[in-house]
């Protein structure tokens, strides 16, 4: 393959097709593959931070909704917290190949166009009192255009890096955009409190404080009473929406040395590490995005209400769980190089059982007393998870059954169906609550799921007489 093709090299800032493309060639990629690359991630990072914050964005105004006056059960709060995940992770499985068929460029410029579908009527429905139930569903159903966007994003990344980089390149990209998670969680609960965009907005709606008491929503007599701007949640995401998509359009490229069918891609179902690395990952990222889709109304639910609650509980803390899973990533994948990816997953994995059987202790509170511990153990289980995200995406990029080719879609296709914990927790922990008022029949659910994720995970990877021993 030549490394020297001048429009190649002259031409490494234009957008589009890439004609030829070999990173793994080291004079081909300081000369020129090394700049195309880091442009497209550049591009790539917000872009998936965006998509997350839209993903994710229901958790954190689901928790303000019966406040400014609506009348919501606990259980259709949950719904909209959860519907996100059902559609996300279904449109992530064509989005797992539609990279190596349609090309990168294209595939980001229509992921980040679709995301301005959900949030600009959200911004809308938001302003509209009369806004029924049914319709948030639809929005929150259309919010699952972002989860779709991670699988073709870290699938098209890939095939940009080498192999020695892939850690870097994938690293950065899911790192940097899974913090979106923490983002909206984070600024949802300052940028509803004021009219920091005027007119352009629209006005305020009161909020009063409120609390479920027997599965019914009252408001608190003599509770907090002030101005909300719940709208803004949807609104402030809008323009940096738009301004990425225009840097997408301009910047970024598809590669057509890794244009491929879809029935070779197809071929990785063939594959018996494929599925193996599905089930880890679901453990991995699954109870990542699971939790913090769950976790503000959790907090909500569990301890918001008590007496001595102080307002606005769930959107001061929740956002910390993501940040940390999302910062402690990065580190997952540094470790597994040192010590190998299947030891991280196992340590992180004991790690998680523990937190998870721990964290039931401070379910069923009678005060707030018991809420720091609570919090902490939560905190526990999301850096785990954090840890268990980078440990099993480096053990896909280094399993010899998978080839430089195939890594992409396999990595599209696990984070997928991984990604269906967005709607399997919270849908659990809402029966759950619904049944004893606490998500810890829910939590047990999933030790005996992490419990036989490291009896698969020792079987296919720890046994010093398996195939893939090391990974």
């Amino acid at each position: 393959m030549s490394t020297t093709e001048p429009k190649t090299i002259a031409s490494w800032w234009k957008p589009g097709w890439i004609q030829e493309w070999d990173p793994e060639d080291e004079s081909f990629w300081e000369r020129t593959g090394k700049k195309v690359a880091w442009k497209n991630l550049v591009v790539s990072i917000p872009a998936l931070h965006l998509a997350f914050a839209t993903w994710l964005l229901w958790s954190a105004v689901v928790v303000n909704l019966n406040s400014i006056g609506y009348n919501f059960t606990v259980g259709e709060l949950f719904w909209l917290a959860a519907i996100p995940g059902l559609t996300g992770p279904t449109l992530r499985i064509p989005h797992s190949f539609f990279p190596s068929k349609a090309g990168g460029w294209l595939v980001h410029v229509v992921s980040v166009s679709s995301l301005l579908i959900p949030l600009t009527w959200m911004f809308l429905a938001l302003k509209d009192p009369d806004t029924t139930w049914g319709i948030f569903m639809i929005i929150g159903a259309l919010c699952g255009f972002g989860g779709g966007n991670f699988a073709s994003s870290m699938s098209n990344i890939s095939s940009f890096f080498p192999t020695k980089q892939q850690g870097l390149g994938l690293g950065l990209n899911a790192g940097l955009g899974n913090l979106g998670v923490s983002s909206v969680q984070f600024l949802t609960r300052f940028i509803i409190t004021a009219g920091v965009f005027g007119g352009v907005a629209g006005g305020a709606v009161m909020y009063q404080e409120g609390k479920f008491v027997d599965k019914e929503w009252v408001f608190t007599a003599g509770g907090t009473v002030k101005d909300m701007w719940l709208q803004n949640a949807a609104f402030v995401w809008i323009i940096p929406a738009v301004i990425v998509l225009v840097a997408a359009i301009f910047f970024m490229n598809s590669l057509r040395a890794f244009s491929m069918p879809i029935s070779e891609q197809l071929k990785i179902f063939k594959l018996r590490h494929n599925w193996v690395m599905t089930w880890l990952y679901t453990m991995a990222f699954g109870s990542f995005i699971g939790y913090s889709a769950a976790f503000p109304l959790t907090i909500k639910v569990v301890y918001g209400d008590l007496p001595d609650a102080p307002d606005g509980l769930a959107l001061q803390y929740a956002f910390l769980g993501p940040l940390l899973g999302s910062l402690i990533r990065p580190i997952g994948g540094w470790l597994s190089d040192k010590f190998s990816g299947a030891k991280v997953t196992l340590a992180a994995g004991l790690g998680l059982i523990a937190s998870s059987l721990a964290v039931t202790a401070f379910t069923h509170p009678e005060n707030m007393d018991s809420f720091p511990y609570f919090l902490a153990v939560f905190l526990i289980m999301f850096t785990c998870t954090g840890l268990l995200n980078g440990s099993t995406f480096r053990m896909i990029g280094v399993i010899k059954q998978f080839s430089f080719q195939t890594r992409g879609p396999v990595l599209g296709w696990t984070s997928a169906v991984a990604a269906y914990g967005a709607f399997i927790i919270p849908m659990v922990f809402k029966s759950a609550i619904e049944a004893r008022g606490a998500p810890d029949f829910g939590l047990y659910f999933f030790v005996a799921f992490y419990s036989v994720s490291m009896v698969i995970l020792w079987y296919f990877y720890l046994r010093k007489s398996s195939e893939e021993y090391g990974a």
